[in-house]
C-alpha cells in the first residue's frame, strides 16, 4: 500500500507565505477606482421617512427621520420647548454634526419614560440608527462617534437594609 504524500511545508520553505504582506496578496487584488459598496440596504417607508428606536436609561425615543430644513419636533413640541436647557439640544444635533447633515433633515419623536436627560440620549440614538437607515453610507462616521451603541447604564435597584442601591443608614455609636 503505497500513499502519494505531499510533505507540509516547513517555516523556510519556499511555498509557505511571509509576514502579512504575502498574507494580503492571497486574499486577492481590489481595484481601487471600486467604491465600497453600502453592506445595508437603505430602509424607508412609503412616505420616504426612515424609522429607528432610540433607548437610554428609561427612556424610549421612536424616530421618523426625512429630508427637510432641519425642524426637530419632539413630543409635539418643538426641540426648543420640550428640552430647554442648550446642553440637552446638543446632545440632540450630536449625530447630525458628526455626519455633517445639519439642517438636512427634519426629525419628529415621540419619547416615553426616563427623564430629559435620558430622553434626550434616547432621542440621540434614534437619530443616529434613522441617519445610518437613510443614508448607509454614513454608518462608520456615526458608528465610530459611538452613536449606535445603546448606553446600557440604568439605576441600580434599592437593597433592602439599605437606604438606597448601596448607601447604609446613618450610624450612630450611642
Amino acid at each position: 500500500m503505497s500513499e502519494s504524500h505531499t510533505p507540509e511545508p516547513q517555516a523556510g520553505d519556499a511555498r509557505t507565505p511571509h509576514g502579512l504582506d504575502a498574507l494580503a496578496g492571497l486574499a486577492g487584488e481590489q481595484t481601487p477606482d471600486a467604491a465600497p459598496v453600502p453592506l445595508r440596504p437603505q430602509q424607508i417607508d412609503r412616505l420616504g421617512r426612515a424609522y429607528a428606536t432610540g433607548r437610554r436609561k428609561d427612556a424610549v425615543a421612536r424616530v421618523w427621520l426625512k429630508p427637510g430644513t432641519g425642524q426637530i419636533t419632539v413630543n409635539g413640541r418643538d426641540q426648543t420647548s420640550y428640552f430647554a436647557r442648550a446642553t440637552l439640544r446638543l446632545i440632540i444635533n450630536q449625530p447630525f454634526d458628526v455626519a455633517e447633515r445639519q439642517g438636512q433633515y427634519d426629525v419628529v419623536a415621540t419619547v416615553t419614560g426616563g427623564g430629559l436627560s435620558g430622553q434626550a440620549g434616547a432621542v440621540k440614538h434614534g437619530i443616529a440608527q434613522a441617519l445610518t437607515r437613510y443614508e448607509p453610507a454614513l454608518r462608520p462616521v456615526v458608528k465610530k462617534a459611538g452613536f449606535l451603541t445603546r448606553d446600557s447604564r440604568t439605576v441600580e435597584r434599592k437593597k433592602y437594609g439599605k437606604a438606597k442601591a448601596r448607601r447604609s443608614f446613618q450610624f450612630s455609636k450611642r
